[in-house]
């Protein structure tokens, strides 16, 4: 056994901030379990080897469940699985969402989740430089940074947007969020930074009061009456500890991670939890249901040219764009790549670029549910990718942003032809 007042599970982007944040008072002792390892490859340091990392040692490998509205198609569905999670293995993006869908949150019932309300945190939580001091942070871990080397074939996607008429954002993290821009991405000197460099390393051997468990598989929540008091865990040796908390568990599994611990707990739909013969805490159907998630479209295109690369993550544009002129905010990402990115099932050229696009506000919703009661089985997800027609609908719509961005006169010098 093992005593805490903090136990916070997952050591991911928000378990390396909470755990480095609770653990600052040294009166507090916080317990960080963290299935993954420590350390990654070396390839999680560089920025342009993040394609590596899917199916890598540090991603947990999940696939999707077949998906209805993309013809039964299963998917690739990386998360991270070392100290950092999600950010050590990711493509380094460092983008808010427009202010309307923090608003949004807020005026559904979320009280103190507006804009307005979390940019103070925005704002500690980074260090930039020549950036407006009233949305941007200037003494905080993290280093978000746009490319400081301008790659010739992103320059001219830049010039493509201005050429079809989107406006230019000098900072979408910024005042004005809409628009096409230099976008910042969290390398620091040439390499990854992510959420556990910036906050769990610096702090984790000077502060005895934070202990960090890697190669812990919590296997439940310890519940007592209506409250959590502690989990019950192994280390990869296969040694089983039971850690109790007197003040709070902190669930920070992730998207996945966490509704999957809940239900194994006894916690979410009885009826669901029952047919896997876990005895039920507290039915609770809304576990693990809405998972909500961009759906990201390609269009390939075959180069005429050799397309340099640049310096970063193969990715130096990106426009938030109005797929339709009367809508009130930005519903679409449209993103150059100086690479060709095409699903695992299909191949590309072996020299091109892509014009990439997201959806940033879909309707389709889908679910986390178990697949069986062992803790190291992967669980069901369901994204529901285009199970909403009007996802459909705008996927389609940024479909035909990415070819007028691809098909400009600007990228004609390094377009051959479409192929993907």
């Amino acid at each position: 056994m093992r005593a805490h007042d903090f136990i916070v599970v997952g050591a991911g982007t928000a378990g390396s901030v909470m755990a480095a944040r609770l653990s600052e008072d040294p009166g507090v002792r916080v317990l960080l379990l963290e299935v993954g390892a420590a350390e990654g490859p070396p390839a999680m340091s560089v920025p342009a080897a993040w394609p590596t990392l899917i199916g890598s040692e540090v991603d947990w490998g999940f696939n999707t469940v077949a998906q209805v509205g993309l013809d039964g198609a299963v998917l690739p569905y990386p998360r991270g699985k070392v100290l950092g999670g999600s950010s050590g293995i990711n493509a380094m993006a460092h983008v808010r969402a427009h202010r309307s869908s923090y608003d949004d949150w807020a005026a559904a019932g979320a009280t103190g989740w507006g804009y307005d309300d979390l940019l103070p945190y925005f704002r500690r939580s980074e260090t930039t430089e020549g950036r407006d001091p009233y949305y941007r942070g200037t003494d905080g871990p993290m280093h978000p940074m746009a490319p400081r080397r301008q790659p010739p074939a992103a320059v001219d996607c830049l010039a493509a947007f201005k050429e079809l008429g989107h406006p230019y954002s000098a900072d979408l993290n910024g005042a004005d969020q809409e628009g096409a821009s230099w976008y910042e991405m969290t390398i620091v000197d040439g390499n990854r930074q992510s959420a556990a460099d910036a906050y769990l390393r610096p702090v984790m051997r000077r502060r005895p009061n934070l202990t960090v468990i890697n190669d812990a598989q919590v296997h439940r929540l310890m519940i007592s009456g209506n409250r959590c008091t502690g989990v019950e865990y192994a280390e990869a040796n296969g040694q089983r500890w039971t850690a109790w908390a007197d003040s709070e568990v902190v669930l920070c599994a992730g998207v996945i991670g966490s509704p999957q611990l809940l239900h194994l707990s006894g916690i979410g739909p009885a009826d669901a939890l029952r047919s896997h013969c876990i005895q039920i805490v507290a039915d609770v159907p809304g576990v693990g249901e809405n998972l909500s998630d961009h759906p990201l479209g390609s269009v390939v295109y075959a180069a005429a040219r050799p397309v340099p690369p640049g310096e970063n993550n193969h990715g130096d544009i990106l426009g938030a764009l109005r797929t339709d002129q009367t809508l009130d905010e930005p519903d679409m990402h449209v993103l150059f790549c100086d690479v060709p990115l095409t699903p695992s099932a299909m191949l590309g050229p072996e020299s091109g670029f892509t014009i990439g696009f997201s959806l940033l506000r879909p309707r389709s919703r889908g679910s986390v549910r178990l697949a069986s009661a062992d803790p190291g089985a992967a669980p069901l997800v369901d994204p529901g990718f285009l199970t909403d027609e009007r996802d459909v609908a705008g996927m389609l719509a940024g479909l035909r942003l990415a070819r007028e961005i691809g098909g400009s006169d600007a990228m004609a010098r390094w377009r051959k032809e479409e192929v993907r």
